[in-house]
């Protein structure tokens, strides 16, 4: 029945989603005429002057996202991790093991930082090239089934910034102080969510993989010429030598200085986490990619080769992060998102904020797919609501009740992305590169993954102690 469902699903999302371009301008478009709607005194040149504000607003975002998946495509194509992944072929030779390994893997890397779905992409990828039997599309939706866990785990936005000292919460006055991270990431309902999800989305996916003909290998879905073997990192570093030996090709190709810049980034690294514990942020991500990749690499002849072919994959990220944005401007600028939000919770109690605060993160993080930027257009309307309802609490159990209901809208916002082809961009460029592969092809198999994890978010918010 759920492989059915699958292919039912896979068949019709195929014809009904666009292009994720696409998605972001009819977005930009609905969030526009809701905020005419909705939202009162609000004029069409409000609503253009709210976009033109929240344009440019992810610029740094947009680069942080660049470097990440541009220095880990880096690391995929590196000697290192072709051993790595020999080693795991060696011992992985089914479909069903290849789909179970990445999903669970997966949710694990998510676990530890968002940005490893790069990871991820990279061990399906090379997996599907080395398995038989494994369909693509499906092994694609794995990759991103396997984000559901994220917002739960150390990169979670809405933990850190209820964590951070003077965070906005603070200094507007909605919080009096930190909510720490035993109350939402070390939370037994925390703990206990993403160990079901961990449990059961390698078999839901599983139970989904098609059979016989329906099987769409990495070889089927080829671009023309595709196959043709490409040279690798090393021998096209090699192949731009002059002929006869010179200080700048001793440079370029000196291990040396690439050692001692990694020693230099590595002696960063362990700085600051023993300053400031396992805090990985983006920043920090990126540090650690860089270094590793160069690492990997060797020489910076070949790093700089391995960057080149890396950052071909970005254009998604570089055409649509101002529009969302865009989408975000208009949601904070116009008062639409908190519209939304006070509306959704209108009327809600104790027991049903939690449930609603989830729905309302999964809501609009349709329209702001991050989790950081929506927890600044709702966070504000949800907490006060919570702080309203648990007035008579005492501090502890107030404290609680307000990281149930942010907990809830950090599931909300990864729940979401399911049906929100936006955090493809974030490992496409690996998992697509030279096949015939669209965000359309694998979001009817994250259709069913979105049906079953919202159960389990649901029941989680709603009845597991925090």
């Amino acid at each position: 029945m759920i492989a059915a469902a699958g292919a039912f699903f896979a068949d019709r999302f195929r014809r009904w989603i666009p292009d994720s371009f696409v998605f972001a301008l009819l977005l930009t478009f609905m969030a526009g005429a809701l905020a005419l709607v909705v939202v009162d005194d609000v004029t069409p040149v409000g609503v253009l002057d709210a976009w033109q504000k929240g344009f440019w607003s992810l610029l740094a975002f947009g680069m942080q996202m660049v470097l990440i998946l541009a220095t880990g495509y880096a690391i995929a194509i590196s000697p290192p991790a072709a051993r790595v992944i020999d080693v795991l072929v060696a011992r992985v030779r089914s479909p069903v093991l290849v789909y179970a390994l990445v999903t669970g893997v997966g949710c694990l890397f998510s676990l530890v930082s968002w940005g490893w779905i790069v990871l991820t992409a990279v061990m399906a990828r090379e997996l599907a090239a080395r398995v038989r039997g494994v369909d693509y599309r499906l092994l694609a939706a794995c990759v991103y089934v396997s984000f559901l866990t994220w917002h739960g785990g150390l990169s979670g936005s809405i933990p850190l910034v209820l964590n951070t000292p003077d965070n906005f919460l603070i200094t507007s006055g909605v919080l009096s102080a930190t909510i720490p991270v035993a109350r939402t990431i070390a939370s037994p309902l925390n703990l206990v969510c993403n160990a079901t999800l961990v449990l059961t989305l390698p078999l839901l996916m599983v139970l989904m993989r098609p059979r016989g003909d329906a099987v769409r290998e990495m070889k089927d879905l080829r671009r023309e010429k595709a196959g043709e073997r490409e040279i690798s990192v090393e021998e096209e570093a090699r192949a731009l030598r002059l002929p006869t030996r010179n200080l700048s090709d001793a440079l370029n190709h000196s291990r040396a200085i690439q050692w001692l810049i990694s020693a230099a980034g590595v002696w960063w690294l362990a700085r600051h986490f023993r300053a400031n514990g396992f805090d990985v942020n983006l920043n920090v991500m990126n540090v650690l990619f860089l270094m590793l990749g160069l690492l990997a690499h060797g020489t910076p002849a070949r790093y700089v080769v391995a960057m080149q072919r890396a950052c071909g994959n970005v254009s998604g990220i570089v055409l649509q992060f101002p529009f969302y944005a865009g989408i975000m401007g208009i949601l904070q600028h116009t008062g639409l998102g908190s519209a939304i939000a006070t509306a959704l919770a209108a009327g809600a109690s104790a027991a049903t904020l939690p449930p609603l605060a989830f729905l309302i993160g999964g809501v609009v993080n349709l329209f702001i797919p991050s989790g950081g930027g929506e927890w600044a257009v709702v966070g504000p309307s949800l907490v006060e609501a919570a702080r309203s309802l648990g007035a008579t609490l005492p501090p502890d159990q107030l404290a609680g009740f307000v990281a149930r209901v942010s907990m809830a809208v950090a599931y909300g916002d990864a729940w979401t992305n399911m049906i929100q082809p936006f955090w493809t961009l974030a490992f496409f460029p690996v998992i697509a590169a030279g096949v015939r592969l669209q965000a359309r092809d694998i979001m009817g198999y994250t259709f069913v993954a979105l049906l079953w994890s919202g159960v389990i978010f649901a029941a989680c918010v709603t009845f597991l102690p925090i």
